[in-house]
């Protein structure tokens, strides 16, 4: 079984995102969507809401299965008896970031790949980062975001903004 995991905080998951699940899904005979408990930045949402959200989005999709993990990614590969970590690439800063990372994990796990897959031209500008900051100041995150993502981020800042008054 080629089993492939696509790792990343999903904070929040957005159509980049999908996009690169749905083309991966196609690959593979199973994508597993490994959500990171812990990474080293500031979280809107927590693992479970993460969790959650991208279950939601990703349900139609037959072959994917969505969990958490922390630790390095290539030991959650070895754990999950998979042999490939998919990518999606935006621009060209993220190929370089992904270069230097698919070589420490190729030093750590010969055996693991990384396979990257060039984002639709639709969605070159997309990252977690931009949704948040668009939708926190209230604006339309419709194009980037699926409905029920965009429900949550709406209750998540207006849940800021009770907290802060």
């Amino acid at each position: 079984m080629r089993r492939a995991i696509f790792p990343g905080s999903f904070d929040p998951i957005h159509y980049g995102h999908i996009d690169i699940v749905t083309r991966g899904s196609a690959l593979f005979d199973e994508l597993v969507i490994a959500v990171y408990d812990r990474p080293a930045k500031k979280l809107l949402f927590s693992l479970e809401e993460r969790l959650h959200l991208v279950q939601q989005t990703v349900n139609h999709i037959p072959n994917t299965r969505v969990v958490a993990y922390n630790g390095l990614t290539v030991d959650f590969c070895e754990k999950m008896d998979a042999r490939f970590i998919l990518r999606g690439l935006r621009v060209f800063s993220d190929f370089e970031y992904e270069f230097r990372m698919a070589l420490a994990n190729q030093r750590l796990s010969p055996e693991i790949d990384t396979i990257s897959l060039i984002t639709r031209e639709q969605h070159t500008f997309l990252s977690s980062s931009t949704v948040r900051e668009v939708a926190s100041l209230n604006g339309n995150v419709s194009t980037m975001v699926p409905a029920v993502v965009q429900t949550a981020l709406q209750q998540r800042y207006a849940e800021l903004a009770n907290d802060s008054n």
